[in-house]
């Protein structure tokens, strides 16, 4: 059974779908928004992996090459990727605080994140 992910062209929110039947016509109506402006994505092929194999992955050495536990950034990084190998999906609200903890800390090293005034 194949999955679909549709992009939302009113509020941008991709939506993934089961397609029991590909010969029947499907419509995609947004998860979100219930817009049915939907374009189809072009999504990564999944492939089932046990979990001794997912955590033997996770003990490779090579995996932590560039982790730095004293760098919330690199933190923020590595938690990430942990979670896509775990196959597990942090979820909008987790990204979005891992986000806003790298902003902040480069922000605290007086890095500039945003534009600035004379490209405003």
């Amino acid at each position: 059974m194949p999955i679909y992910e549709y992009l939302c062209q009113d509020c941008g929110k991709v939506s993934s779908y089961i397609v029991l039947n590909i010969r029947d016509a499907f419509h995609p109506q947004c998860k979100r928004c219930q817009s049915d402006r939907m374009n189809k994505l072009i999504s990564r092929v999944a492939r089932v992996r046990s979990e001794e194999s997912r955590l033997e992955s996770l003990a490779d050495p090579s995996k932590l090459g560039d982790l730095d536990e004293n760098d919330p950034a690199s933190m923020a990084r590595w938690m990430k990727r942990m979670g896509k190998e775990m196959g597990e999906d942090l979820g909008e609200d987790v990204d979005s605080m891992v986000d806003q903890a790298m902003e902040e800390e480069m922000a605290g090293r007086g890095e500039d994140t945003g534009p600035k005034d004379e490209e405003l």
